[in-house]
């Protein structure tokens, strides 16, 4: 259910989180994250996730009502012309639609372990702090079948509204565990019997296509600039290149995890 207003400027207080969202990491100390563009919205009103409110141009309310009528908290939808909504972004609005959430809790990993069926497939992140790449991470993982996405005490945070973007709303059906410790995460899953597999360009040895991914696994992966920390890679049971030609020395991580998770796919006869 929802109760809409027409809004001729932004100076409600309700509108606090839309006048601020370029300020994310104030979003998230408050557990609230933005929504930006009208298939994010449609997967976030889909979702268990709860619902704060929707600001959008007038005309599209009538194709959002099924969604809105179907929620069960009373959301607030507030109407304003496309201009109005363009002074918050600085740019054309093609969609025009942006929604507040609040984060749920999240699950702990000894849950989604249990919760998840073998042969296991989870990734992990590791200093990754581009919001766009952290997004296409979730992204890929939900496309490939990852029962979850494990992130590092030093990446940012996937709730922040680039992240949200980048994944294209699959964020509200990925599990997310964002841990205090990967290395500890690491060595808790290895204690479940799931090996821990670095995706790691500078490996003599073995490659990809040699690694066996048929089993319970967490695929690892860094930041393009560093890579997976000392520490994280020490954590790990190996480490596996995606072979390339000597003149490139690494993939962007959102494509380096999506070789990674679809060679595990095929692997295990689902591609």
């Amino acid at each position: 259910m929802y109760r809409s207003q027409r809004i001729e400027s932004l100076d409600l207080p309700e509108l606090q989180p839309y006048r601020t969202m370029r300020r994310q990491a104030e979003h998230r100390q408050q557990g609230l994250f933005v929504a930006e563009g009208e298939k994010v919205v449609r997967r976030l009103l889909g979702s268990p996730f709860n619902v704060v409110s929707v600001l959008l141009p007038e005309k599209s309310l009538q194709e959002l009502d099924p969604l809105l009528q179907a929620r069960s908290e009373e959301v607030q939808v507030f109407l304003a012309e496309k201009a109005l909504m363009e002074t918050l972004t600085g740019f054309s609005m093609y969609q025009g639609m942006l929604a507040v959430g609040r984060v749920p809790p999240l699950p702990a990993l000894a849950n989604v372990v249990a919760r998840s069926r073998p042969p296991r497939l989870l990734a992990a992140v590791d200093s990754l702090s581009n919001a766009e790449n952290l997004g296409a991470m979730v992204r890929n993982c939900a496309a490939f079948d990852a029962q979850a996405l494990i992130v590092g005490e030093t990446c940012t945070s996937p709730f922040l509204r680039r992240a949200v973007r980048g994944s294209m709303g699959t964020i509200f059906q990925l599990p997310i565990v964002e841990t205090a410790s990967l290395v500890q995460s690491l060595r808790d899953l290895q204690g479940r019997g799931i090996r821990c597999i670095a995706a790691h360009p500078h490996v003599a040895g073995r490659t990809l296509c040699q690694a066996n991914l048929t089993g319970d696994c967490c695929l690892v992966f860094g930041s393009e600039g560093y890579g997976i920390s000392p520490a994280v890679l020490a954590a790990c049971d190996e480490a596996v290149a995606i072979p390339m030609p000597p003149t490139v020395d690494s993939l962007n991580v959102g494509s380096a995890a999506a070789v990674f998770l679809y060679e595990a796919n095929r692997q295990r006869g689902r591609m």
